[in-house]
């Protein structure tokens, strides 16, 4: 999508979702849209493979809530 394309996106879907964006706004949401897509599509792009980060590695904490003393 090239800059006018991701504007007109923003503006379409900010008439759909009924939101009201001045010329400006719309274009400050479309600079950001498409800065977000772009790091996206570089993350997309990278060489990972299944084993590069295996599910095994993540290990969340144990959830231990805190008592209040009464």
């Amino acid at each position: 999508m090239n800059e006018s394309d991701v504007l007109a996106y923003v503006k379409a879907s900010a008439i759909a979702q009924g939101l009201v964006l001045d010329e400006t706004r719309a274009q400050r949401v479309a600079t950001h849209l498409a800065r977000t897509a772009h790091l996206a599509q570089l993350l997309e792009d990278a060489p990972l493979g299944v084993d590069d980060e295996p599910a095994e590695i993540y290990k969340p904490f144990a959830f231990h809530p805190v008592l209040k003393k009464g």
